[in-house]
């Protein structure tokens, strides 16, 4: 036999489930009603995307030091990227991406390799 503080415990959860489900969170939504907007109407997700940001990072003690540009027209995308390796030299990667010819990208590195300063990990 079920102890009676469980079974009571059992049909609590069950009652605050039942309470929430009428309640529902506002935002939170069940897929059957995804592509509808509140008045049953179907919303049109295929705007024309267009879309040009920046940023970078310039962290001297960290060594975090990158840069990234991209800009998007409808299907094609461009950018550029660029960050110090750990080398001294700088990685510079332009791409662009469009759905005939796919993503391409060129890398150019800029700049001298240097051996870091410190103690050779082989000893002969």
């Amino acid at each position: 036999m079920v102890h009676p503080q469980i079974l009571a415990s059992i049909v609590i959860i069950g009652l605050i489930g039942n309470v929430c489900r009428a309640f529902p969170y506002p935002g939170l939504e069940s897929f059957s009603h995804i592509g509808l907007d509140r008045q049953g109407q179907e919303i049109d997700y295929k705007d024309y995307p267009k879309y040009d940001f920046s940023y970078g990072v310039n962290d001297p003690h960290t060594g975090d030091i990158k840069n990234q540009h991209e800009e998007r027209d409808g299907d094609f995308v461009k950018g550029s990227y660029s960050l110090h390796e750990a080398d001294g030299t700088v990685r510079i990667v332009d791409y662009t991406a469009d759905k005939f010819n796919g993503f391409n990208a060129k890398v150019y590195k800029s700049g001298v390799a240097k051996r870091p300063f410190g103690k050779s990990l082989y000893h002969h």
